[in-house]
């Protein structure tokens, strides 16, 4: 099926969340990706104009799904699609690995990603993919439930991706996380060049996002633990041997941290 052609947009929540709005440009309809607060997807769907038309989930954690019961109390009933092994009660429309769904015109292929959690799931497609807390730009989620060769499996995964897939990710940590990337990677002149024009978006209030699959394997530790000199400037106190890659990426995630 041909995509159709459409804007995604960022809703500011919290501190530093950002909620996708995805806009098809043929309709007034619009798709929201992990609404954790109800209000500025109001007041954005007010102000453009535009028709709430389904809720999309990556996993349960609370800054991505408190904003929904309010929403569909708003709205009424809409389809919330979201992972079928999740805590959170309110999918409707549950999806497992490999699943294949249409949405806004959209065709994603849906990637189990456990690590961040163990319900978490990626929207993917061609040539945009949601990745929730598993991929950020320069980084990857906090293990809070999975293991970390389960999310270097989700890294692997990602990296798969065409080279120019924009990664709409739900946080703006990029400039955080470059820091860290420049700690393990000194001579890693792409982390230099991408601090520079982060910290230009930053200081006009412009989102770092949506960063890409080929950017992501220039300067993201995370993806690039496979590397053996990615251990180098580890900590001494986290050095270890290490002859599997997912075991890189797990001291580089323990240093991270503790960063």
């Amino acid at each position: 099926m041909a995509q159709v052609a459409v804007q995604i947009h960022p809703i500011n929540a919290f501190n530093d969340n950002y909620i996708w709005a995805i806009c098809p440009s043929d309709s007034n309809l619009m798709w929201v990706v992990d609404p954790g607060q109800s209000e500025p997807v109001i007041e954005f769907a007010t102000a453009q104009h535009k028709q709430l038309a389904g809720i999309l989930v990556t996993h349960h954690h609370w800054d991505h799904t408190d904003g929904i019961a309010p929403l569909l109390a708003h709205y009424g009933n809409l389809p919330v699609y979201g992972p079928k092994n999740t805590p959170f009660g309110g999918i409707t429309h549950p999806l497992s690995d490999s699943d294949k769904v249409t949405i806004a015109g959209l065709d994603f292929t849906i990637a189990h990603t456990p690590g961040h959690t163990l319900d978490h799931i990626c929207y993917l497609s061609t040539d945009l993919a949601f990745t929730g807390d598993t991929l950020f730009s320069a980084g990857c989620g906090r293990l809070f439930e999975g293991s970390p060769a389960q999310m270097w499996r989700a890294m692997q995964a990602l990296a798969q991706l065409p080279p120019e897939c924009k990664i709409y990710c739900t946080h703006e940590y990029t400039q955080a996380n470059l820091t860290f990337a420049a700690a393990v990677e000194p001579g890693n002149h792409d982390i230099t060049t991408w601090q520079e024009w982060g910290q230009q978006q930053r200081a006009q209030a412009l989102p770092t996002l949506p960063t890409t699959i080929a950017r992501e394997l220039s300067i993201n530790p995370f993806m690039r633990a496979n590397l053996p000199h990615m251990l180098d400037t580890v900590p001494s106190e986290l050095q270890a041997d290490c002859d599997e890659d997912w075991q890189r990426f797990a001291v580089l995630r323990q240093w991270k941290d503790n960063f």
